[in-house]
């Protein structure tokens, strides 16, 4: 019995709101490719797609990855209709390990030095707003590494669906 691409995947996604920098995004890529996750970028993005750091970073994964390039906040917003977004972002009054995972739950993350603005925490309501813990006086995480602590959180309360 042979077993599709498709079949691997996990129905999580997640979005970056506006990535600036190649080397964060491509890692990112190479996680959802080992992860099954789908990965949504919200314009403007810092950097064109056919970046050279951005392919290196991500090495050859590229092509493991559904990708989707929204315009603006809104249509990605409209395009995740009916879906849980969960926006993880340095204000959040609740820690990432404290939520109940759904299998299609998308995860939001804002940019590298701007993190969310306001209309897009309140869009997604400021109950879905979490945080990953830090010592205090931090500012906050890398993205790619933050990228990949709540996937594998979230992966690993399904039960690794797909995973080997």
């Amino acid at each position: 019995m042979t077993t599709s691409l498709m079949e691997l995947k996990t129905p999580l996604s997640i979005i970056l709101f506006q990535p600036e920098i190649p080397p964060n995004t491509g890692n990112i890529i190479r996680l959802c490719a080992n992860t099954g996750v789908s990965l949504h970028l919200v314009k403007p993005l810092g950097f064109p797609l056919q970046d050279r750091k951005l392919r290196r970073s991500g090495l050859d994964y590229h092509e493991y990855v559904n990708i989707t390039v929204h315009e603006d906040w809104f249509s990605c917003y409209q395009y995740f209709s009916g879906r849980r977004i969960l926006a993880i972002e340095t204000c959040g009054d609740k820690y990432y390990h404290e939520i109940d995972y759904k299998p299609d739950d998308v995860l939001l993350f804002g940019s590298e030095t701007k993190g969310l603005p306001d209309k897009v925490l309140d869009a997604v309501g400021r109950e879905n707003t979490f945080r990953l813990p830090m010592l205090k006086g931090q500012r906050s995480l890398n993205l790619s590494n933050s990228v990949a602590v709540v996937v594998y959180r979230a992966w690993s309360k399904l039960g690794f669906i797909g995973g080997l």
